[in-house]
């Protein structure tokens, strides 16, 4: 019995933000790995995978890598470092795995692999039991040194790289020793720094550059900077050379400079929206040219990785691809790129307003820190109404929409509102009805609505509808088996008026509009 050979880690360097700063050797590897993996927060949201995205083929394995902690604190038995130590164990399993199984391995890491970056606690766990190699990406600082314009060091000068994260006073002697500076994790370490940047008398020298090489960044004299508004991604410099020409966007207070970065805002409000959109649910001639011409404009998208990947790539468009549970961040996310002038396209399959992301939206919208920029919803084909069509119109009459998820409301919310709708005598498009962590609800909708509906009533299993494992099928409601049901698949069932005929293009099924006719015919009139 042959074993395959052992796949190859690749430890991706992808630059600090901006796709076209990925070197040409890290966009091949990128394309063509078995696997890609990538580290996030909790909130789903991965710089490195939006980097990525542009690179990356349809069908690839990925393996998404959720920090258990990155501030908050732990209930772990060792505490913060204990938690992370046992999330890069299992983390480092699961691609071992893949390895294991003769796949190749992209790790992507924002940045340079082995500067400040995750990638390291892998290599270290797997290096000495897989064929490994590094590919080296332009670091945050090199950014930040680009944004600011000026060298941060020449001739025979020393230039120290910091973490904000040291004690106030070792980094204040830290500062005082150099020629120049680079201070990175800044985020809530920033009060330190900036104490720690006065006490070495550097502080009137130091910049502040927020995001560099992407969309969002921003660059201030570092006592010019609102600690409360400042990212983990942001890095304070201290040049060694006296810059000889006005660095951009820098100004002397942090009124001044907030007033540079409104002035930049404004020029760009005239762009700055967010615009929902719907692809339809899987075939591409399902996308309106509306929702075409919407993507085209949109310098950034937002959406759940799977909707990403069906929008064909243009250069220079920002991906931001997040995990399908965290609407209201991803919601926050978009109004707050728009915020900044750019124009965002927010992806969801089908219509963006049928359990998706139209409502999360303008939900968050309200919120007054986002007063002033602009919504739109384009519509887009439902995926109740791409099933109903695969079989006729089961869906001809009066019909409502219920998802079994009881992941935002509670089961007895969803079984109420089938119960009401199942007494109404209307058929249903039944969304979302079941995942890997939920199996029952479609066994107890079943039987709850057997107490309405006959059970030789139409049931229309619908999965991955205009996609490439596309499969329809036509079931009694008596008969349905709830094994032959997953998240992909859309439901829709009958009511006393739905039909199902057999014909020369298999089975057909409507609802017809003529309510009492439609009775007398099948026997159940008066």
């Amino acid at each position: 019995m042959s074993t395959a050979a052992p796949g190859k880690l690749w430890g991706v360097g992808l630059g600090p933000g901006d796709p076209e700063l990925v070197s040409v050797k890290a966009a091949r590897v990128i394309g063509a790995a078995d696997v890609i993996a990538f580290h996030s927060a909790r909130h789903g949201r991965s710089i490195s995978r939006r980097i990525a995205a542009p690179y990356m083929r349809p069908g690839q394995l990925e393996e998404h890598l959720v920090y258990p902690v990155t501030t908050e604190t732990t209930d772990h038995p060792g505490g913060y470092q204990g938690a992370i130590d046992e999330f890069y164990e299992h983390a480092a399993q699961r691609l071992a795995r893949h390895l294991a199984a003769g796949r190749s391995v992209a790790l992507l890491a924002a940045g340079d692999p082995l500067f400040y970056s995750s990638y390291m606690h892998m290599h270290r766990r797997l290096a000495d039991r897989f064929e490994v190699e590094i590919i080296p990406g332009i670091t945050s600082v090199s950014a930040a040194s680009a944004a600011l314009g000026t060298p941060l060091v020449e001739g025979d000068q020393v230039l120290t790289i910091l973490p904000g994260t040291m004690p106030v006073d070792e980094l204040s002697r830290r500062l005082r020793d150099t020629d120049a500076a680079a201070i990175m994790k800044l985020g809530r370490t920033y009060p330190a720094v900036h104490q720690a940047l006065s006490n070495s008398d550097r502080l009137a020298d130091a910049y502040y550059v927020e995001r560099a090489s992407t969309t969002e960044q921003r660059v201030l004299h570092a006592d010019s900077v609102d600690a409360a508004e400042v990212p983990y991604f942001a890095i304070t410099l201290v040049p060694g050379p006296e810059p000889t020409t006005p660095p951009p966007w820098v100004n002397t207070s942090w009124d001044a400079g907030r007033r540079v970065h409104a002035a930049h805002t404004a020029q760009h409000a005239d762009v700055g929206e967010v615009v929902v959109v719907g692809l339809g649910p899987g075939a591409p001639e399902w996308t309106t040219d509306e929702v075409r011409a919407a993507l085209d404009e949109a310098t950034d998208l937002v959406g759940y990785t799977s909707y990403l990947n069906r929008v064909p790539e243009r250069p220079g468009q920002h991906r931001h691809a997040t995990d399908n549970r965290v609407e209201s961040e991803r919601a926050a996310m978009a109004l707050d790129l728009a915020k900044r002038g750019a124009r965002v396209a927010v992806v969801s399959s089908g219509d963006p307003g049928v359990f998706a992301m139209a409502a999360a939206v303008l939900e968050e919208s309200a919120d007054p820190q986002w007063r002033g920029v602009s919504v739109r919803v384009l519509p887009g084909l439902t995926a109740a109404n791409a099933v109903a069509s695969r079989v006729g119109a089961p869906l001809g009459h009066d019909y409502a929409m219920i998802s079994l998820s009881d992941r935002l409301k509670p089961w007895e919310v969803v079984a109420q509102r089938l119960s009401a709708v199942a007494a109404a005598d209307m058929a249903i498009a039944v969304y979302n009805p079941a995942s890997s962590q939920r199996t029952w609800q479609v066994g107890a909708m079943r039987d709850l609505l057997l107490e309405y509906r006959k059970s030789d009533t139409p049931v229309v299993l619908g999965r991955d509808v205009g996609g490439p494992a596309e499969t329809v099928r036509v079931v009694t409601l008596g008969d349905l088996d709830p094994a032959d049901v997953d998240m992909r698949t859309l439901m829709i069932i009958g009511a006393s008026t739905t039909v199902a005929l057999e014909s020369d293009q298999g089975t057909r099924v409507y609802t017809s509009r003529r309510y009492g006719r439609v009775r007398e015919a099948t026997g159940d009139g008066t």
